[in-house]
């Protein structure tokens, strides 16, 4: 999985090529309109009112910006930015290291903020809605509750699953922000900036087509034109062309619809193997030779997002889409599913 070019998640190896592309402004951020024009509002006010932003939660599928909208929140406010992963803190001592070294107005950002453990989470919730923890020190008899104020701070959380946050961590953000999948024209849009980064010319064509082979996903556009910029150097091209992007592509294994070899085969199992379904999600594993959770985190939700397959309550079942992107013709059972 970690070698998908079409993969939405962050490879290792990208974490520092990620950070020279992100943009430090409200102004200089492509796509998300709507999310930007509430944020602009929301700073201008808290600014206005000398007071720290409400807690803001963002949540969406991976690679759309999260991470870069947390930077560019504590940029805005003109204040410091602390990040941190949810899985790394374990204990409530951890929590408490971190926002007693914050300064009036920081921003604290957690990502995966829902794999938070539930003992840590309600050490949160006083530090979020009144800016003081309570500590417990010792065991026994001799334990004793200590009360440790904290300055006013913002906590901005990203979630791929708003639906794992519980009720009451949910409820204390003040501010929620769903970031949806990008048009082609924003991405087209995005290319066009990282290929100024990279000091790389690109064709508007070329750009285009990149567009619409990355899944929505800006991660997915610059990784794909990175890639088609190893083929335009090795052929001493002056620029990237459209050529040289469909052909390295191809080879790439990525279609025009974003799908790669991953996606190819789990179609072609559900239409050739299992007549277009619906045929269930642990004999899909089986076949593919792939986990169960793999296959539903990380390959289905594009895979329906665009139409491709769709569940039933019998199970996965290939759309018509899917049968013409093959150029198959369509099956259904004796039930007419």
């Amino acid at each position: 999985m970690d070698d998908r070019m079409v993969d939405q998640h962050m490879h290792n190896e990208e974490s520092s090529f990620e950070l020279s592309l992100r943009p430090t402004r409200l102004r200089q951020y492509i796509g998300q309109n709507s999310i930007k024009s509430n944020l602009e509002v929301f700073i201008k006010a808290a600014k206005l009112r000398e007071e720290p932003l409400d807690h803001v939660l963002l949540f969406g599928p991976p690679g759309l910006g999260k991470t870069t909208l947390s930077n560019i929140i504590a940029n805005e406010m003109d204040v410091n930015i602390r990040t941190i992963s949810g899985p790394s803190i374990e204990r409530p001592g951890d929590l408490a290291a971190i926002l007693s070294g914050l300064q009036p107005g920081d921003v604290l950002f957690i990502d995966e903020i829902h794999r938070l453990s539930s003992v840590v989470e309600e050490v949160l919730y006083p530090a979020m809605e009144d800016f003081f923890l309570d500590i417990v020190i010792g065991k026994g008899e001799e334990a004793r509750s200590i009360r440790i104020d904290l300055p006013p701070f913002t906590l901005v959380g990203a979630t791929t699953r708003a639906g794992s946050l519980t009720a009451p961590l949910r409820d204390r953000f003040g501010v929620h922000l769903r970031l949806e999948y990008y048009r082609e024209e924003e991405l087209k849009e995005i290319i066009t900036r990282t290929a100024e980064v990279l000091d790389t010319a690109i064709d508007e064509e070329s750009a285009l087509e990149l567009a619409k082979r990355s899944r929505g996903t800006p991660r997915v556009a610059n990784r794909l034109l990175k890639r088609v910029r190893d083929f335009q150097q090795v052929n001493e091209d002056d620029q990237i062309y459209i050529e040289t992007t469909k052909k390295a592509l191809n080879l790439l294994q990525v279609d025009d619809h974003g799908l790669d070899y991953i996606d190819h085969k789990m179609l072609n199992c559900i239409i050739d193997q299992y007549n277009g379904g619906p045929v269930g999600l642990d004999t899909i594993a089986v076949s593919i030779g792939e986990e169960r959770i793999t296959i539903e985190d990380v390959y289905e939700p594009f895979l329906i997002q665009k139409g491709f397959i769709e569940r039933t309550p019998r199970g996965r079942r290939a759309t018509a889409l899917a049968y013409e992107h093959f150029q198959k013709g369509e099956k259904r059972d004796q039930s007419g599913y």
